[in-house]
């Protein structure tokens, strides 16, 4: 390739738009341009990263058994019904009609479609395990695209979904994809990738991990344990706490005027807020009733478990008018007045003794409430969320918070689309039996982005040789003596034959010819100047520059060889 007919252009000036370092160097580079808000379209040294990293991860897939297929994009929306989600799924989702006025779906995953294919093929017990997959084009309507490719509304991505007769079966395959990962990672230049236990959110199932690149832009908060191996996203992250409250004392009830906010009680009554159980109240989407959640004072309850627990979209209860038996401000469990309301205990309060509760009257709080004796029909679930500095629920160590951006997913679905979509096989005993599934993701744009998050200086990305662009990028430096394309031309072609190489061969000044070169990237970039040339030599370097030399020009096959080999 020559600089000269590569179509792009690059430049100085940061962005105005851009919020990330991949998004400033992927516009400056020349990389992608943006359609409409989250729609990008790719130029050539995009496309060609995208293509390697696509490759790495079809690799990876075929050797775990994978079998590459493709989906349409437009999906008949009778198979979202099937499922559910074509009601359960907001606005994110695309849905129209065709002309003749039929639902249809632009595919934002395609597990529908999956099962739509598998059960019209898997009938037999014979046909399993399987596992297949695309590399497609999805449309996601995302109300907060942003970062350029970390964030988009169109995308392309891999999607696998794999079939089992057995649990066992599934977990074992869900473990050779987890490794998968790592490798997939590794090979593309981002082996410090780490794996959190997860959410399942929209996609059902009981099982889940989210692959994430740490990094300070990312939208995820990461709880990772300071001295073991503990790592999980913040919607399911678990943590170990202390019992506060003191002996049981009676209950009693106190005046506490105009002490509305558990700070202000545990102030007034002066004991810890540790020491006291507030009440929280949710709307839950489809449900008339609120949902009450009662919890430790000096905690907060984590929406995506609350979430799970009561199978609907939750937020803040505000519509104070059709809950007049409950006395906000001063609500708690014991004679609570509940009419029908959802009733959650956390976990926090088990054994809890001596907390200080509102006792459901206006000014009014109890103190003394004994969990075990005052509420002993109490069940208790976790729907806390983790603090910082908790104590780790695998060891003594300490929780730390960190920011990730996630670049891959792994779920055990269950049966949550099989079963719903009606499909079924014959097993050895004659018996009709629902498949077990899988579902495996990665999102090849957000990728390539993060390995620039992760591989850049101040001048543009530091590609990975399995992933870059090209291999080796000529710098042949303008003279007014001799036409230096001449030795460029020679050098392109002889290692044209057994690399990736782009030359630039445009009349332009030193310095821009190498502030392009940055910006694309490319590991191994060799340098033709008219002083250097007089002594036969070329300059060889690297764009981390950790290696910077002068060899002889009837060398730079083997040079350009061994550095290649090097960095690969």
């Amino acid at each position: 390739m020559l600089m000269s007919k590569l179509l792009g252009e690059r430049f100085k000036e940061k962005p105005s738009e851009a919020t990330s370092v991949s998004h400033v160097f992927l516009l400056r580079g020349g990389y992608v341009r943006q359609v409409t808000n989250g729609i990008y379209s790719l130029l050539p040294p995009a496309k060609r990263v995208a293509a390697k990293i696509e490759n790495i991860i079809r690799e990876e897939m075929d050797a775990i058994d994978g079998q590459e297929v493709l989906f349409p994009v437009a999906l008949p929306g009778e198979l979202w019904k099937e499922s559910g989600r074509f009601e359960a799924v907001g606005s994110e989702l695309v849905r129209f009609k065709d002309r003749g006025g039929k639902d249809m779906v632009l595919g934002m995953t395609h597990e529908e479609a999956a099962v739509h294919l598998a059960r019209t093929e898997a009938k037999s017990y014979n046909d399993y395990p399987f596992m297949i997959y695309q590399i497609q084009t999805k449309f996601r309507d995302e109300p907060r695209a942003r970062g350029g490719l970390i964030r988009v509304r169109e995308f392309t991505m891999k999607d696998a979904y794999s079939f089992h007769t057995t649990q066992e079966d599934l977990e074992a395959y869900y473990n050779k994809c987890y490794e998968a990962y790592h490798k997939i990672y590794a090979r593309a230049g981002v082996p410090e990738v780490i794996s959190v236990q997860s959410d399942t959110g929209m996609m059902g199932g009981k099982v889940a991990h989210e692959f994430m690149l740490l990094t300070d832009i990312g939208e995820d908060t990461l709880v990772i344990c300071d001295s073991c191996d503990y790592q999980s996203n913040m919607e399911v992250a678990i943590g170990k706490l202390s019992a506060v409250t003191t002996e049981a004392t009676e209950l009693k009830e106190v005046e506490t005027p105009h002490m509305k906010t558990i700070e202000e009680v545990a102030n007034f009554l002066n004991v810890p807020v540790s020491h006291t159980l507030k009440a929280c109240v949710f709307s839950a989407e489809g449900q008339e009733k609120p949902v009450i959640v009662f919890i430790r004072g000096d905690l907060q309850v984590n929406t995506a478990k609350l979430e799970k627990i009561v199978k609907s979209a939750v937020s803040p209860f505000e519509d104070y008018e059709k809950a007049p038996n409950l006395c906000f401000g001063f609500m708690g469990p014991y004679n609570l007045d509940a009419q029908g309301a959802t009733i959650i205990y956390d976990a926090s309060l088990k054994d809890e003794k001596n907390l200080v509760a509102g006792a459901n009257k206006v000014d009014y709080h109890l103190t003394g409430v004994n969990m075990e004796r005052d509420l002993p029909e109490a069940e208790y679930v976790d729907v806390a969320e983790v603090f910082e500095g908790q104590e780790c629920p695998c060891c003594h160590g300490k929780l730390q918070f960190k920011r990730g951006v996630e670049v891959g997913n792994i779920f055990q679905l269950g049966t949550r689309y099989s079963e719903s979509m009606g499909m079924t096989y014959v097993d050895k005993d004659g018996k009709t039996k629902t498949p077990i599934m899988g579902c495996y993701g990665i999102g090849v744009g957000r990728l390539l982005a993060c390995i620039i998050e992760a591989r850049h200086d101040d001048y543009g990305p530091i590609w990975p040789m399995s992933v870059a662009p090209w291999q080796v990028h000529i710098c042949v430096l303008k003279s007014k003596k001799q036409d230096m394309n001449v030795v460029g031309f020679d050098v392109y072609n002889k290692l044209n034959k057994k690399y990736e190489v782009i030359m630039d061969d445009r009349d332009i000044a030193a310095g821009a010819q190498f502030a392009d070169a940055d910006l694309l990237g490319v590991p191994v970039r060799i340098v033709i100047g008219e002083k250097n040339l007089a002594n036969g030599q070329v300059e060889l370097v690297t764009r981390d520059k950790s290696v910077k030399k002068l060899v002889a020009l009837e060398d730079i096959e083997k040079e350009v060889a061994e550095l290649v080999a090097q960095l690969s």
